[in-house]
This record gives C-alpha cells, sequence and structure tokens, in this order.
C-alpha cells in the first residue's frame, strides 16, 4: 500500500454466497408492480409475477413442458437443420449466425414439433422459440410447421401452435417468405378436414408469421400485454411520422378490435386450450384417439355409411308406399 492509500477507506468486498439449491435463487423485484417476490414463487407460476400477473420471458422448452402432460411430449423432425442456400453476408454471415444460434439454444432450429397428450387429450403440438435468431420463420421452420399439420390431417390430431417470432428470416430472402403460404396452404387442408386448429400469440408475434398461420386459427389467443402485428411500432412510426399509442399493438387492444379471441393467463393456459378443443369437437369420445383406434374407426366407416343408405331406402320405400295409397284413395 503507498503513501496515499493510507488516507483511503478500503471496503472489504463482500463474498456472496450462492443460495441456489434446489430451485431458490433468493428474492427478485417485479419490474412491473416493483413488489418483492420469491423465485421459487415466480417460477411455480409460469414465470407470472404473483402479485400483478405481469408476465416475464418463457422458453419454448418451459412452454412445451406447460401445456404436454408430464413425459407425454414426442418430438418429430427434429433431423432438420437449416442451410445457407444464398450464400448470405450482412455483418457476419448467415451460416456463423446459424451456429451461434445452434450452439446457444443446442436445438436444430427454432421451434419444437411434436405430440402429446394436453389433459389426456392427444394433439400435435407446435412451439416457436424467440431465442433462436429471434423466432425468426425460415424455410425449415416452414417445413417443420408444414409436416406437422401433415402428420396431424393423417393421424386426425388437432393442432396447437404457440408463437413467438420476429417475422421472416431476412438471410434466406424468397424462401421465407413463401413459406407463409406454404404454412397457410397447409392448415388450409386442416380446415377442410374439419380439424381444431388453435394459436396462442405469445410476446412477441409479429411479421409474416402474424401475416400467416398465426390469424388462421379457429380460436386465437393470446396472453396479456403481448406485442403483436405485422410491423413493430418503430417502423409504423417512421412510415406514418407519427406516435404511435403506448397500448397500440398489444393483445388489449387487438382484442377490442377483433383480432383476437380472448387473452389468457399462461397459468390458465392450458385449461382454456382443453375447453376449446372440447368445444370444437363436441366432446367425441376418440376425437384425440391412438393410432389403432383410428384404424378401427376408418374400418367401421364404410360399414356405418351402407347402415345409413339401408336406412334412407326404406324410408324412401314407405314415402312412396304412403304416397301410392293416397293417390288411390
Amino acid at each position: 500500500m503507498g503513501f496515499l492509500g493510507l488516507f483511503t477507506k478500503h471496503k472489504p468486498k463482500i463474498k456472496v454466497q450462492s443460495t441456489k439449491k434446489d430451485g431458490f435463487s433468493g428474492w427478485v423485484k417485479c419490474s412491473h408492480c416493483v413488489e418483492m417476490v420469491h423465485a421459487n414463487e415466480m417460477q411455480e407460476n409460469a414465470n407470472c409475477c404473483p402479485k400483478c400477473g405481469h408476465h416475464y420471458r418463457f422458453s419454448a422448452g418451459q412452454r412445451v413442458d406447460l401445456l404436454a402432460d408430464t413425459g407425454t411430449f414426442k418430438e418429430l423432425f427434429n433431423n432438420l437443420s437449416p442451410l445457407d442456400p444464398l450464400g448470405f453476408v450482412d455483418k457476419e454471415a448467415y451460416i456463423d449466425r446459424i451456429d451461434r444460434a445452434q450452439e446457444k439454444t443446442q436445438r436444430k432450429e427454432g421451434i419444437y414439433t411434436g405430440t402429446c397428450l394436453l389433459d389426456g387429450k392427444k394433439i400435435a403440438l407446435g412451439v416457436m422459440d424467440f431465442s433462436f435468431m429471434g423466432g425468426s420463420m425460415g424455410s425449415v421452420v416452414g417445413e417443420k410447421i408444414t409436416r406437422l399439420v401433415e402428420y396431424a390431417i393423417d393421424h386426425y390430431l388437432p393442432v396447437i401452435m404457440v408463437c413467438a417470432s420476429g417475422g421472416a428470416r431476412m438471410q434466406e430472402s424468397c424462401l421465407s417468405l413463401m413459406q407463409m403460404a406454404k404454412t397457410s396452404a397447409a392448415f388450409r387442408k386442416l380446415h377442410e378436414k374439419s380439424l381444431p386448429y388453435i394459436t396462442v400469440l405469445t410476446n412477441p408475434t409479429t411479421g409474416g408469421v402474424t401475416a400467416s398461420f398465426a390469424a388462421l386459427g379457429d380460436v386465437i389467443i393470446a396472453e396479456p400485454e403481448a406485442l403483436i402485428g405485422f410491423a413493430g411500432p418503430r417502423v409504423v412510426e417512421q412510415t406514418i411520422k407519427q406516435k404511435l399509442p403506448p397500448t397500440a399493438q398489444k393483445s388489449e387492444f387487438l382484442l377490442e378490435k377483433g383480432m383476437i379471441d380472448c387473452i389468457v393467463s399462461r397459468v390458465e393456459l392450458k385449461q382454456k386450450i382443453s375447453f376449446f378443443l372440447d368445444f370444437l369437437t363436441g366432446n367425441e369420445p376418440y376425437a384425440y384417439a391412438s393410432d389403432d383406434l383410428i384404424v378401427q374407426k376408418k374400418k367401421e366407416l364404410p360399414e356405418k355409411l351402407q347402415e345409413l343408405i339401408e336406412v334412407a331406402e326404406k324410408n324412401m320405400e314407405t314415402k312412396k308406399t304412403r304416397a301410392t295409397k293416397k293417390a288411390s284413395s
């Protein structure tokens, strides 16, 4: 210590002992209501403040765990990985961005696709991962969604899509933009088969995702205070040269204008989706059946159809007989 050090107060460094054990990680202050909340309580409440209900970021993996019955999620099409056919380079090469995103998330792409049970109902589930390049929709994301819908049609399953995206992936240019039409066409086929499709719009859901499959659900659910729109508020303000109101493009504003059907807290999301599935199918006992039962039902359809034809023919004969008797009398 030098001469000047004699006149300098040295505060001893406080060693903070980590208390993170069995999920315990201390207290956190809610940025919305400024209340102190225990981290365990926040986690048990699906990353929502138990005091004011404010929704914090929720990872795609956590969303799968939230909606799927324990141990029932089976991932599909996880072998698909994005390529760089254009050799796109901006501040860095697109292929380097992909590698960095894959290393960060330990995922090949920005979406989970698979099947699971939700309150005992078998569904096809897609969950977008915003931490992978902003949840942007590239060719692989569009392909996985399309394959998931085709799988749902083949296996007579409803589709639940949880959306979180900044829009189409600019590094793939037209290959990314065409996924809007591709996914929309797939969901059109699902609609023609009268299979339920429910979308959950989370914060944020913007760009090409909003302009395509996210807005096509039979029921469109949004989380509270979620940013939903095509262009972001900053881009809109620069275009129209006006300041947007703070509530614009929020889920509450869109509910008022009729773009979404309801706002559901994340804590109640699974229960509400289960209710809508029952509502949309009339609570059919085999609406979300196993593969074996589907095959059995398909075999029974021609027999039931033949029975209906026979009943209709008998009714026609009875009507003809009655008409003949009336004419003769």
